[in-house]
């Protein structure tokens, strides 16, 4: 069930481009963000119970949208993506300081006994993703201080989906290409 409920949120938080594309019309922008406290603080009571990295990012989201709900202006909906970016290049970043990186934390969960070799790629793969979070933070940042809703909208509701999508598959082509112990 967990699972389940993790799943939908995590779909409908998706969607958030999205909602506020064609919430404008319908909602003020407290509403908006109403709805997407309710969300995060549903995936943050499921995550509570375990010791998971997504965590600080919810928490960040929550304190957002409270200050989105006080502000009540739609401008300020449209940062949250670059918060979203900027809250994961602090977790990715800071676990490049720590003794496993974020990556390797989620390889070690297939392959417990991961090779030094494996331990060094998934630390270059933890540092790629940090140039992604900043080049895509940096977009939706420019988009949510320059750009239509529409321009928004697309970027952040679709393009960024299809560069993450991008960047897993092409990661998941080079480590099968290159890391003997996955095959």
């Amino acid at each position: 069930m967990q699972i389940l409920l993790n799943s939908i949120t995590g779909l409908l938080t998706l969607l958030y481009p999205l909602a506020v594309y064609f919430g404008v019309n319908y909602f003020e922008p407290w509403k908006i963000a109403c709805m997407l406290i309710v969300l995060l603080i549903i995936r943050l009571c499921i995550s509570y119970s375990e010791k998971h990295w997504s965590r600080p990012l919810l928490f960040a989201g929550v304190l957002y949208c409270g200050f989105a709900i006080w502000n009540n202006d739609f401008i300020t909906l449209r940062f949250y993506p670059a918060l979203v970016n900027a809250v994961m290049l602090a977790v990715f970043s800071s676990s490049l300081l720590a003794s496993q990186t974020v990556i390797e934390r989620i390889a070690r969960l297939q392959h417990p006994d991961l090779p030094p070799e494996g331990v060094r790629y998934t630390r270059r793969v933890t540092q790629v993703w940090c140039v992604f979070f900043i080049f895509n933070g940096g977009i939706a940042l420019v988009t949510a201080l320059w750009s239509s809703l529409e321009v928004w909208s697309l970027y952040n509701g679709l393009i960024a989906y299809l560069l993450i999508g991008a960047l897993l598959g092409g990661e998941y082509i080079v480590r099968m290409r290159t890391q003997k112990h996955v095959r």
